[in-house]
Formats: C-alpha cells, sequence, structure tokens
C-alpha cells in the first residue's frame, strides 16, 4: 500500500506497543515449560505470529485473548517438524537449534528476504554436533537430534545464533559450553535472553567471552507480562525531539533492552551503531533533523536486515531532498534541519517506513511512503499511532 503524509508536528501520547524482542523470547521459554504460561502482549505483529505457528508447528499451542496469549508446551510430534519462519529473522535463528533438539527431523523456510541471509555460523555447529543440514540458507532441512558439547560460534554477525543455542542447549542430556570466537555485537540482546532463561529457572554461567550450561528444565512462572518495546518507542522519542510535546507511556527505564540507548544518542553526531542497529534508520532522520554533519558508523550488519538498510536510508534521505552518503559501514548525514518531501521506497522493511514517516516532520511538501504494509512486521498499529499524535495521511493501494 501508499502512504501519502501531509507534514505536521506530531503531538500527544501514545501507549508502548509490546516488545517484539522480549515477546518472541518468553513465547519460546513458555513453550519448552512444564506447564501452561500466560503473556501479556499488546501488539501481535507477523513477526510474534511467526513465533506462534512455529511453536504450534512442534508441538505446542497458544491461544489469544485480547492482549495476552496463553501458550501450552510443546510435546514433540512423530515425524519432521515443518517450520515457516515468514520474514523473521528471529524465529528463525531461536528456533533452528531448538528444533534440532526436540525432533529427528526438520523442514525450514522462509520468506522475502529471509531466504538471502546467512545461517552457516550456527548450521557449522550442527553439523558438528551431530545434526545434518542440507543447505546453509533456507529452504533447509535437517536431520539427527543435537547434542550437548561444546559450541564455537561468532559473536560479530548475529547475536540471535547465540540466544538460539542458550534456548537449545538447556534441553539436552549433559553439560555444553558456548564459546565465543570474536567480540560481541548487539549483546543486550544476550542480555535479554538471560534474563527471560532466569524468569523460567534456568541459569547460565557466563565466564567472560564463554557460557557454561547445564542440562535443565524450563519451569513456567505461570504468568508474565512482555515488556514496552523501546526499538518501537524510539519513533516516537525521535519526534518528540523533532516536535516537542510526545510522550510514551509503558516504558520500563530499567530495561535491558539496548535501544533505550535512543534517549542518549538524540544530539549525537557520532554514533558507533555496533551495539544498536536497530536504530540507525531513525537516528539517520534525527540526524537530518539538525544543522551538522553526521556520522554513523560500526553498521555493516545492517545490509542484511529486511532490506540492505544503509543504502535504503541513504536513499530515502536522499529521496526527500537530504543529503546523505552511504560508506562501507554506516552513513554520512549532512543535515540542514529541512527536508523537501517527494516519494520514498519502503523497501519492504518496516523500520524505513516508520523512519520515513517520522521524516516528514521536517518536511516542506507531502511525503508518499510505497510499501508501508511493512509495519505489519513489528508494529501493525504504527499508524493509528500516528494519526492520535495528529498525523494527516490517506492509504491507497499501490
Amino acid at each position: 500500500m501508499k502512504v501519502r503524509i501531509v507534514p505536521k508536528k506530531l503531538c500527544g501520547t501514545v501507549e508502548a506497543v509490546s516488545s517484539k524482542s522480549d515477546a518472541h523470547r518468553k513465547i519460546i521459554a513458555s513453550a519448552l515449560a512444564d506447564r501452561p504460561t500466560r503473556i501479556g502482549i499488546n501488539n501481535f505483529s507477523d513477526d510474534i505470529d511467526a513465533t506462534l505457528e512455529c511453536i504450534e508447528a512442534l508441538g505446542g499451542g497458544w491461544q489469544k485473548n485480547g492482549n495476552s496469549v496463553l501458550i501450552t508446551p510443546i510435546k514433540p510430534r512423530e515425524g519432521t517438524a515443518s517450520l515457516d519462519f515468514r520474514e523473521s529473522g528471529s524465529t528463525a535463528r531461536f528456533l533452528l537449534p531448538v528444533t534440532a533438539a526436540l525432533s529427528e527431523n526438520g523442514e525450514y523456510r522462509g520468506r522475502g528476504r529471509l531466504p538471502e541471509r546467512p545461517f552457516e555460523e550456527l548450521t557449522t555447529q550442527l553439523r558438528l554436533h551431530d545434526v545434518a543440514v542440507d543447505s546453509d540458507k533456507l529452504p533447509m532441512r535437517t536431520s539427527g537430534k543435537l547434542k550437548s558439547g561444546e559450541y564455537r560460534i561468532s559473536g560479530s554477525i548475529s547475536s540471535q545464533y547465540l540466544t538460539g543455542l542458550l534456548f537449545a542447549l538447556p534441553l539436552l542430556e549433559g553439560d555444553s559450553r558456548i564459546v565465543l570466537t570474536s567480540s560481541l555485537n548487539s549483546s543486550a540482546y544476550v542480555d535479554m535472553t538471560l534474563d527471560t532463561l532466569s524468569q523460567f529457572g534456568v541459569n547460565i554461567e557466563v565466564r567472560g567471552n564463554e557460557y557454561v550450561i547445564k542440562s535443565q528444565k524450563y519451569i513456567s512462572p505461570g504468568e508474565l507480562t512482555a515488556e514496552g518495546d523501546w526499538s518501537g518507542a524510539a519513533f516516537w522519542v525521535a519526534a518528540d525531539k523533532i516536535c516537542g510535546g510526545v510522550n510514551i507511556n509503558g516504558m520500563n527505564f530499567a530495561s535491558r533492552q539496548g535501544d533505550m540507548q535512543i534517549m542518549s544518542l538524540l544530539d549525537a553526531t557520532d554514533i558507533d551503531a555496533s551495539q544498536i542497529p536497530d536504530l540507525v534508520p531513525i537516528l539517520a532522520v534525527l540526524a537530518a533533523s539538525r544543522n551538522a554533519r553526521t556520522v554513523i558508523r560500526g553498521a555493516e550488519r545492517l545490509r542484511l536486515k529486511e532490506s540492505d538498510r544503509l543504502l535504503a536510508m541513504t536513499e530515502c534521505i536522499n529521496s526527500l531532498g537530504g543529503k546523505a552518503e552511504e560508506t562501507d559501514d554506516g552513513i554520512i548525514i549532512y543535515g540542514t534541519g529541512r527536508l523537501k518531501g517527494g516519494r520514498v521506497d519502503g523497501f519492504g522493511d518496516h523500520r524505513v517506513v516508520m523512519s520515513a514517516a517520522i521524516a516528514s516532520c521536517i518536511c516542506e511538501n507531502e511525503v508518499e511512503i510505497d510499501g508501508a504494509e511493512a509495519v505489519k512486521k513489528s508494529y501493525p498499529s504504527f499508524f493509528e499511532d500516528f494519526a492520535a499524535l495528529g498525523g494527516v495521511f490517506d492509504v491507497s493501494d499501490r
């Protein structure tokens, strides 16, 4: 769909949506637990639905009831577990090792750009621990059950590999150890994983770059709630910085979510994004909103997201009349405080679409965003909240 936005200042209050990252983790841990768990979630995005459907494919169950979902633990079925990850990289990388721990045979597929995204770091480790894998990219099939032992992975490609193993290895007989062979990017996401595991009675010993995992059972806390999403709130935090008067209710300022760093980066002009890659699109818009040159670096992994986000955001800023320059690992934005407006491609990427919508606040003319339906991936109610803050737009089919 196409959204045409009339430039307006945003003002008012919105309620935080549930963190997709936190919800993924709580759903998976609940599915591995000893009894049903109810999770408070007010934002059932496409990615969260992908995780729910994969849990069902593994032999678990789920039932939505308003702003919550009841998860029934997995009882592995005979035959091949068939999982459709849709476009969710988190779902794929978390559940691939979990499936290998639970099922003798698995088949996996994805959509959008997910089949282009890398899995080799994870599939290599599966092969070294008695799981046959027929491909390093989706679609793929596995056979054989995962075995405990020593796992060696890089932390520089995706923290999601580490999270997937942290979920899976406590399920195995025998002790395991994960050794990071490089520094860990997006380390806050691993902290979230460890926090979720501890809520389910699973304790991981961290020794520097090593994680020691004993065979353990997941014990359900019965009921819990997914945190408000700092990745989603970042768009409204940026809108408040640009317009003034935008508030978000329901955020945890003691959260382990790395994207809470948006609060300390509102005026930054030299940004190392290695730990906060999801903030780069909206940070690029913030950079365009001020009269300064801003350098965003350490973000080469963004080329492997739902879009090549470095390319996408460079084109977005330039299409709206700003000046941005793509580098090998980031973007340089030559901010002037204003943009002209115009048509932008959403690149099928939820964060690019939402960033372009916030960019309309500093545009002189209307902004047209193609592919605006991409927000369903993480924040289906984004444009409803945009309207509640005074945003003016119309929607049409492409």
